[in-house]
């Protein structure tokens, strides 16, 4: 099983050097200390560099995290983009993410994020917020390792 990481973080603000890429920073330690090998991307809400950066990182990774733009704001294209790279959607992952969301604020429900696979990649977005971003991992967390083994190849069930 892989356990080699990118997260990308999709920000006019923090591309532009404007704001700190907090969330960033909170999925890179999670990681970590999940064992995970991390590498740091970071692109503005434009959906051909998030197509372009996700494109890379497959190349690059096991699994691959994008925080933020994937809300109701007018420039919020991340799923839009992850949709155009993902081969197979990983609707259950959304559907635990806002599951666990949703224990702490009604407004997990706005989410439009997307996960899934690209070859043997596993693709999540996740909210931009540092703590939306690190709760929504969290609730999924212990279940990547099984996804990033299937995806591998190795299909023995436990």
């Amino acid at each position: 099983m892989g356990k080699r990481s990118v997260v990308i973080t999709v920000s006019d603000g923090v591309s532009a050097g404007a704001r700190e890429d907090g969330s960033g920073d909170a999925l890179e330690a999670l990681l970590m200390a999940a064992g995970f090998e991390v590498t740091r991307d970071l692109v503005p809400d434009d959906s051909d560099d998030i197509v372009d950066a996700i494109e890379r990182a497959c190349l690059a990774a096991d699994l691959v995290l994008t925080t933020g733009g994937t809300g109701f704001g007018l420039r919020d294209v991340t799923p839009e983009a992850t949709g155009q790279v993902l081969e197979r959607e990983a609707p259950g992952l959304v559907h635990a993410m806002i599951a666990r969301g949703l224990e702490a604020t009604p407004m997990a429900a706005l989410t439009r994020a997307k996960a899934g696979a690209v070859g043997h990649t596993l693709v999540i977005n996740l909210p931009g917020s540092p703590r939306g971003a690190t709760e929504n991992l969290e609730a999924i967390l212990d279940i990547i390792p099984h996804a990033l083994q299937l995806l591998s190849g190795d299909n023995k069930h436990h």
